[in-house]
């Protein structure tokens, strides 16, 4: 009997040694996992810094007030190492090479016509059915009427389970579209590297950072750009300046098709998206900031930090 007490108090004393040191290990685990966070979120913020000087630097050197590849804000940055075991890689990227989704309603929440319609051309270009364009319109727009003939407000959106309401507002984020029903990942994954979320105010399609299906979308039923994306990085890497200059691209366009999307167009940027990546060891750490340039004096800065892209 007292060696199986003497027996029991060992295995308790063992499994208690051991809870003992499984929490102690965690909570070191812990702070070491809180204290690289914090350092990989320094840095990026650094990155930040840096970023936002180039984003100056360009705007003092370059007086043409034009945003294209070439200028030196496109070039990536690293992997470097900041401080010993600490490694950083960063790129910036022209959102406003991106279509504005939020360009497809005007600020009084009507319908803007030319976005609409070169949204919808740019559909058909990623091979997406054209009738998301009105979806979105709904979403967005601050009536409780479906546009017609293709859109959807409360009357659809309250009939998913879970139900739901549109938003009727802005969107904030690209990846809203999830929202809409019946829109699923697999159009998401096409159309996000094309498309983004931006304030309408001073935005537009910067023609010399787009990529080929986005300008396409302007030129009606054409495909000059798209069709061979690597020709169009060639030509914009050996320009020596923006390609196409944006009155080269209103020679595409047939009749006065330009002249309604020309408020939609042009040839410089204030909204940049800054990816940093962070290793600490084996930790791996993503921070995306949006930057804001102002246009007069150059000077940027984070507006939004978010762990993931959209």
């Amino acid at each position: 009997m007292a060696l199986l007490v003497a027996i029991l108090l060992v295995a308790f004393g063992t499994i208690i040694a051991a809870a003992i040191g499984y929490e102690n290990a965690m909570t070191a685990r812990r702070g070491a996992a809180n204290l690289s966070l914090d350092e990989s979120l320094l840095v990026a913020q650094g990155a930040e810094a840096l970023a936002a000087y180039g984003l100056r630097e360009v705007r003092r050197t370059d007086k043409s007030h034009t945003t294209y590849f070439g200028q030196g804000w496109d070039s990536p940055v690293g992997p470097v190492e900041v401080v010993p075991g600490v490694m950083l890689e960063a790129s910036l990227e022209d959102l406003e090479g991106r279509f504005n989704l939020n360009l497809l309603v005007n600020k009084d929440g009507t319908p803007n016509q030319p976005a609409v319609a070169a949204f919808q051309r740019l559909l058909q270009i990623l091979q997406i059915e054209p009738k998301w364009a009105g979806y979105i319109v709904d979403w967005i727009d601050y009536d409780i009427t479906p546009t017609n003939p293709d859109g959807a407000e409360d009357s659809v959106y309250m009939g998913q389970s879970p139900p739901y309401r549109t938003a009727n507002a802005y969107i904030t984020s690209a990846s809203d579209l999830l929202a809409l029903p019946g829109f699923g990942h697999d159009r998401y994954a096409k159309l996000a590297p094309y498309v983004v979320a931006l304030p309408i105010n001073d935005t537009h399609i910067n023609v010399c950072t787009a990529s080929g299906p986005v300008l396409d979308a302007f030129l009606g039923g054409k495909l000059e750009f798209s069709l061979d994306a690597e020709t169009l990085a060639k030509n914009r890497a050996s320009a020596g300046g923006c390609f196409p200059k944006l009155a080269d691209y209103k020679a595409s366009f047939d009749g006065t098709a330009f002249a309604q999307a020309s408020s939609l167009l042009g040839q410089d940027s204030i909204y940049f998206r800054l990816t940093s990546f962070v290793t600490i060891g084996s930790a791996e750490f993503n921070l995306y900031s949006l930057l804001l340039q102002d246009s007069g004096t150059g000077n940027a800065r984070a507006i939004l930090r978010s762990y993931t892209p959209d």
